[in-house]
């Protein structure tokens, strides 16, 4: 997509929230509640304002994720013309590695192993069990679908994460309570002895977590670029499945979400619904969560809410008559809510209701994220060759949980 198209995008998405706002400002003034019909006409407005930032986003990542494929391809083969294969640090080249394979690879996905040359089937054979009746993708093909899984879920940008080496767990070492503060004392004296500090311990355990797809021959040879095509279809079923269980994971054999309650993850210590209505989240209300957050996680603080929620929010106001939500004005700059980035997920608890979940804000570098088993892509080449199609098994091993609570503040409503 050009660059042109996606400010088109962003002014057409601007224009919408201005709209909204403009209805908004006038059913104030007139100090009433909206009719069903400007109800209906608001909604629009805001999903339409929803569905473009979702189109210009969707298509800027994947511009990142073509422009970082050519990058690596041109640096890869300058890289293996300048050093002969096997040459780097002593070490010998991983067959799916090199360019020839990712090429071989190429032309498997467009034409079907019928239609590929000696060379090229020579090139796959290097690197995977043809017949075993399966093909391995190549390590760029995973990397950029790695990249592609990231750029749909948010936590796992923002998150820490760690590569578990040689053990089936790691331990996470977590301060319980802080020291008291520092005594003003007397040169020769070392102050009094501290009691209150406490540790604690997290223990992040890597479940198997994995997904089989179909895919037409037909479709991958028509396609203009099937290795995007997989790429997005496999980003997509492991992306969603990430995101709910960042979000609502119980930590059973799977992440713990920060949206369940746990003396593990986040407890019911960090909630704030002060001045929230049983119903609708309030001005009030997210100027009590923000300042229920220290000051200190606010520079990599974000808020997280589902779209029906900034629906909501994008109607508040503070004392001053100014909206609390401000939409992105620039390319690659979040919207803001009180002057803190805001994001939107679809998985989100977007249920109404009495004493229900609806936001969350924190400084997500304190959700941690283990991984035993890096992500590998299997092709099965023959099992599903009578009804012309391939399939694809993507299998990976993780884990994640909040390891500090008081980095996050969860929005509940009264």
């Amino acid at each position: 997509m050009s660059k042109a198209l996606i400010v088109e995008l962003r002014q057409k998405r601007a224009k919408a929230i201005a709209d909204a706002r403009a209805l908004n400002d006038q059913v104030q003034k007139e100090a009433r509640d909206f009719t069903p019909e400007e109800q209906q006409t608001w909604d629009k407005y805001m999903n339409e304002a929803s569905t473009l930032q979702q189109r210009y986003e969707r298509e800027e990542r994947l511009d990142q994720i073509e422009s970082d494929l050519n990058d690596s391809d041109y640096a890869e083969r300058e890289q293996r013309r300048m050093q002969p294969a096997g040459q780097d640090s002593g070490q010998p080249v991983e067959p799916r590695s090199r360019p020839e394979y990712r090429d071989a690879f190429r032309s498997y996905l467009a034409n079907g192993m019928g239609g590929i040359s000696p060379n090229e089937r020579r090139a796959l054979v290097a690197g995977s069990d043809i017949q075993g009746g399966f093909i391995y993708a190549p390590t760029q093909f995973v990397n950029s679908l790695i990249k592609a899984v990231d750029n749909m879920v948010w936590i796992r940008q923002w998150a820490t994460v760690m590569q578990v080496q040689g053990a089936d767990s790691i331990g996470i070492p977590t301060i319980d309570n802080d020291p008291a503060d520092a005594d003003w004392t007397a040169e020769i004296k070392t102050g009094s002895e501290d009691t209150a500090m406490s540790f604690g311990g997290r223990t992040l355990t890597p479940h198997p977590l994995a997904k089989r797809i179909k895919i037409s021959e037909t479709l991958l040879r028509r396609a203009p670029n099937a290795e995007q095509l997989v790429i997005d279809r496999l980003a997509y079923k492991f992306g969603v499945t990430k995101e709910k269980a960042y979000l609502l994971g119980t930590g059973s054999r799977q992440p713990l979400g920060v949206f369940v309650a746990s003396s593990q993850g986040i407890s019911t210590a960090r909630d704030v619904s002060t001045d929230n209505t049983t119903s609708a989240v309030t001005a009030d209300g997210l100027i009590n969560a923000k300042y229920a957050l220290k000051g200190q996680y606010w520079p990599r603080a974000k808020w997280l809410f589902h779209r029906d929620g900034q629906k909501q929010i994008a109607k508040l106001k503070d004392t001053t008559n100014q909206y609390l939500w401000r939409e992105s004005v620039r390319a690659g700059e979040p919207d803001t809510l009180l002057n803190l980035p805001i994001q939107m997920s679809e998985y989100v608890p977007n249920t109404f209701t009495t004493g229900q979940y609806v936001g969350i804000l924190g400084d997500f570098s304190m959700y941690h994220i283990a991984q035993a088993l890096g992500l590998t892509i299997k092709y099965l080449a023959e099992l599903y060759a009578e009804y012309n199609q391939i399939g694809l098994i993507g299998r990976e091993e993780e884990d994640g949980m909040p390891v500090l609570e008081e980095a996050f503040v969860r929005v509940k409503l009264g």
